[in-house]
Parts: C-alpha cells; structure tokens; sequence
C-alpha cells in the first residue's frame, strides 16, 4: 500500500480523498494556492505545501509545482481528485516519469480517451453503442461537410473533439446555419482546449443522461457497479444526480454494464472511470468516458456499499480488484444535490465568509464538504461547496428524506443554491423521475 500521498486538488473532494486515506493508514500531503490555506483538508493533512498564488494556472494546474511538492515530502502516489489536472495526460505521464505512482488511469488511455473523436472509435471497436456522426474530425471541404450532415439528418450537433464539461458544442437544425457553427466551435474549441478539431454527431433531442460507474486493476479484471441518471442538468451542467436510474430494468443494466466492463478488460483500465450515454427510446448511444473519479461518485458508494476512493488506491498499489462483479448489488437509492454557492434565479457565483455552516444529519444522509463556520469561499474556483446525499430503501423515501436534509441544512453568510433544489424536490416531473436533459432549463424559463 503507498505510505504517503500528495492529494493535487481542493475543496470537498480533496477532503473526500484525505479522509480515505486517514481510514487506510496512509499519511497525506495537502498542496493549496495562498488563497486556500485555511482549507478543512490542509488543516487535516500530514503535511501541506503551498504551490502557488489563486491563479490555477500558477498553482493548481501547474505541473512542476505539484511534482516538486511530491519531491520535497517523499511522497509515493499522486491522486488528482476531478477537474484541473485529473484528465491531463501529460499530468499522469509527468507524474510516472518522475518515479511517483498516478493514482488513474495509464497516461496513454487518458490521452486516447480525452479525444472524444478517438474515444468513440475506441467504443465502435470494443462493441460500445454510439450516436450517429462522423467517425473523423471535421476537415476543410464544405461540400463533403454539409453530405455528411444530410446523411445523419437534422437536427446535428458539432462537438469539440478535446472538449468537455459542457463546453464547446453547438446545436444546428438547418443546413443554411451549418458552416458557420463549423467555424464558431473550432474557433471555440482552439481557445478553451487548445485544439480545434470538431466533429459532428445527430443531436438527440429528448435523451437522458445515463452513465455506468466502472472500475478496472489494469490486470485484465474490470466490473461495473450500475447506472446513474445525471440528466437534470443546466447548461450541460449536473444539478442533482440519483442511482439507480429510474426506468432502468436489471437487463438493462447488466447488458449495458457488462458491456462496459468488457471494454475495460480489452484495453486494460486502470482505476476509476465513468462511461456516459445519452439514453432514448430504450436505447444507449456513447458520447465520452471519463477517466477520473466523478462528482457524483457517492450515489453510487451509497446503493453498493463500494468504496471508489479506496479501491482507486488499492489498485494504484499493484493489488487486483477487492471484489467480483457478484459481491456487486445494489441497494435502494440514493439521490445526491450539488450546493453551490451562487445565487438560485441568476446562478451568479457569491463568494464570501460563511458566518454559520449547519449540517444535516440522521439516518441515510451523507453530507461531502470543506465548509465550517468563518471559512471564506474564494472568488477563484469552482462553486461547488457541498454535496448532500440521501439514501432510502425506495426512491420516494430517499426523496424525502433530502427534502428533509435540505430544510435542516445552515448556511448562512453567502448566496446558495439550496432554494432550487428544494424547488426541484417538489416538481412533479422530478418526483414521477426519467426526465430528460432539458427539463430542468425548460422549467427555469418558465
């Protein structure tokens, strides 16, 4: 087992990633921006480094800091957490070429995976369904450009090939409109990504957001542990994600994860990962596999009774997988609510100090979260401040029981969000479950 990890992010999934590791008897090593010394997890930790000023690109995303903090405690491992470097291949690539272990995936599956349009033809080989559309990037010649779109049919979508986190795509129904969101999502895609390759795919236009939780050793023995339904989201964005996924039937499931699975055992994954579909008319259609650990993790650890972090640093240290695909079964369900400090009608971030934080408590909730009272949420990162996550032997109960969880929830001194999601709690269409990934902005509109 590593004896020593430098934990290379921030906020309530570094806490998340540092509490794992207390449970295993691995000392840890918290990194932080000047902004961030006052961070629940760096109180915490063995040992913490400042790597540089707020900026992410001068302390979170800079891969010499990160590595030289690594060096100067003696640390084994590097756990990247979700978003700044977790998906960075030449981070993991770095990491390993400096004698320290990545605890992900191998930097060459991150890199392939990371392509959305290498990605897809990946699926396409290992039997993984996916959405109609061009198996190449986008090239020069309008011509083949605008067949190509008349073969898939309108309406289409154009995605950035290096894209992700909702970023870099544009909508087009007509042919007229086709070129220029061709030229728009490049131009897009080259500053936010820097790369601006684009392709093109049928834009489904009811789908559900299902996505199957795998984990792989990296020895050839991979397993997935079900589905979630992600699909209430605004501007590609998850508000509230919940496991299992309404409507979804045993089948279903173990068709769709099983196949999953395999396509680990083919490429030999390493770590955690995520494959998310859209779903439509009883059908799964591939759009990207993440390599990392993802936000929403907790849903699924609350139905299997899985540790996803523990297992990510088991298999980092060279040990198989814990368990079979048969220890694997799911119990009741469980919903998890993103709160984020910022506004709840305009989503304006509100950062500022938090006079008086009050979690919820009692039987079946779980609360993933850095804040306490006095601590002052930077203008810099990410608003994501807490997750709440309920669990219930059906999915009314564990309805209720975040109902509960939010109305006792204390957070004074700052905007949230924790408004909405009690507004989304009482809609009937939540309540009734399986909508699709517009409902959420079509009812805000209202």
């Amino acid at each position: 087992m590593l004896n020593k990890i430098v934990i290379a992010n921030r906020g309530e999934i570094a806490l998340r990633i540092l509490r794992a590791c207390k449970e295993l008897g691995i000392k840890t090593v918290a990194v932080h921006s000047t902004a961030d010394r006052d961070l629940m997890h760096v109180r915490l930790a063995d040992e913490s480094v400042c790597i540089g000023p707020p900026a992410p690109n001068a302390s979170y995303l800079s891969i010499p800091a990160i590595i030289s903090a690594a060096e100067i405690t003696d640390a084994i491992g590097i756990h990247p957490g979700y978003g700044f470097l977790a998906e960075n291949a030449d981070f993991a690539e770095r990491v390993e070429n400096s004698g320290f272990i990545f605890i992900g995936p191998r930097p060459e599956t991150i890199r392939e995976m990371g392509d959305k349009v290498a990605a897809i033809n990946a699926m396409k080989r290992l039997g993984i369904p996916c959405v109609p559309g061009s198996s190449e990037p986008i090239g020069d010649d309008d011509v083949a450009s605008i067949n190509m779109a008349r073969e898939i049919g309108y309406p289409i979508i154009i995605k950035a090939s290096g894209g992700g986190g909702g970023r870099g795509m544009r909508v087009v129904h007509t042919e007229s409109h086709l070129l220029n969101a061709i030229a728009m999502t490049r131009t897009e895609a080259r500053a936010a990504f820097n790369n601006d390759k684009v392709y093109m795919e049928k834009y489904l236009q009811t789908p559900r957001h299902i996505e199957i939780q795998v984990i792989g050793d990296g020895q050839g023995n991979a397993i997935h542990l079900g589905e979630r339904d992600c699909s209430m989201q605004r501007r590609h964005q998850k508000v509230i994600e919940e496991a299992p996924a309404p409507g979804i039937t045993e089948e279903q499931r173990q068709a769709i994860g099983e196949r999953c699975a395999q396509a680990c055992r083919d490429m030999k994954y390493r770590g955690a990962g995520t494959f998310e579909f859209l779903y439509e008319n009883g059908e799964f259609y591939f759009i990207e596999m993440n390599t990392r650990i993802q936000v929403e993790h907790p849903v699924t650890e609350m139905i299997t009774g899985i540790d996803i972090v523990k297992e990510q640093i088991s298999i980092a240290s060279g040990n198989k997988l814990s368990f079979t695909q048969a220890d694997v079964k799911i119990t009741g369900h469980a919903i998890e609510c993103r709160i984020n400090a910022e506004d709840p009608r305009t989503f304006t971030p509100c950062p500022g100090t938090v006079t008086h934080f009050h979690a919820p408590g009692g039987p079946g909730i779980r609360i993933d979260s850095h804040l306490y009272s006095s601590y002052k949420v930077p203008p810099y990162y990410d608003s994501l401040v807490a997750k709440v996550i309920a669990h219930g032997e059906t999915r009314d109960l564990a309805i209720a029981k975040m109902r509960n969880a939010l109305d006792e929830m204390v957070i004074d001194g700052i905007k949230t969000n924790l408004p909405l999601h009690q507004d989304i709690l009482r809609n009937d269409s939540f309540q009734q479950g399986g909508t699709n990934i517009h409902h959420l902005e079509k009812w805000l509109s209202l």
